[in-house]
Order: structure tokens, then C-alpha cells, then sequence
């Protein structure tokens, strides 16, 4: 059975992406960092990788994981820029002005935001999933 792990992925003040898994992997915490979104992932991956040989070698039998991601806006989106800010948070009902300087960490979104913005992906991954192409 595959272990399942959360992974937090931010941005930090200076800019950079960090993320880190909230349960133990391997008898640790994995940790990565990057200038992209991506690169803290690949780091992440690297971690990984690192922490499973030490586990072998003390005599552990390595286990699938599988990872969740869970972003903050910053992060969320510089790695799925492919989406449109803007036409999200029209959809979310969100401000599109405000919803940009909560991107950029001009601004800090509030609790009620975060939930309009879930609400609006998880329909927006419904969609997704329905949708086909002939």
C-alpha cells in the first residue's frame, strides 16, 4: 500500500519555492527548495531519493509514496502558469486587481478567499474530468 504525504509548497520572502512534507518519510521530513516551483519539487525528488538509499542501508524495506500537493497562491500559481489569474478569480468572484497582488505577495489572502478559490478549482477539475475531446 502506498504511503500517502502531504507536501507544502510556499514561497518564501526572498522569492524562492520551498516545500516540505508533513509526515515522515523514511524515518524524516523531506525538504526541497528552487528559484521555480519545479526545481523545489525535482529538489524534493532528489531528497526522496536520498532518504529511501539511507533507509535501505539501515536495513528498511522501502514503501510506495505517492505525494499531494498543497500550494499557497504565489506557488499555486507560477507552477500552473497556464492558467489564467485574471478569469479564475472573475469566476471565483474575486476582484481580478486584488486577486493579482495576493499572486504577486502584495497582499495575503484571507480564509474566506482561500475557500472561494478551492470551491471555484474543485469545479473547474469537475469540468476537466467531464470534459473529452472527438
Amino acid at each position: 500500500m502506498k504511503k500517502k504525504v502531504l507536501v507544502t509548497i510556499a514561497q518564501a520572502a526572498d522569492g524562492t519555492y520551498w516545500c516540505h512534507t508533513e509526515q515522515d518519510v523514511y524515518g524524516g521530513g523531506l525538504n526541497g527548495a528552487g528559484k521555480t516551483v519545479k526545481e523545489a519539487k525535482d529538489d524534493l525528488m532528489l531528497c526522496l531519493k536520498d532518504a529511501r538509499l539511507d533507509y535501505e542501508e539501515n536495513g528498511g524495506v522501502p514503501y510506495p509514496v505517492e505525494f499531494r500537493y498543497q500550494y499557497d497562491l504565489q506557488s499555486f500559481f507560477e507552477y500552473f502558469s497556464f492558467l489564467n489569474v485574471t478569469e479564475i478569480a472573475k469566476r471565483a468572484g474575486i476582484n481580478p486587481s486584488l486577486m493579482r497582488q495576493y499572486t504577486r505577495g502584495i497582499k495575503n489572502a484571507g480564509e474566506k478567499t482561500y475557500s472561494r478559490l478551492a470551491e471555484c478549482m474543485n469545479n473547474i477539475t469537475q469540468e476537466l474530468s467531464a470534459a473529452s475531446f472527438r
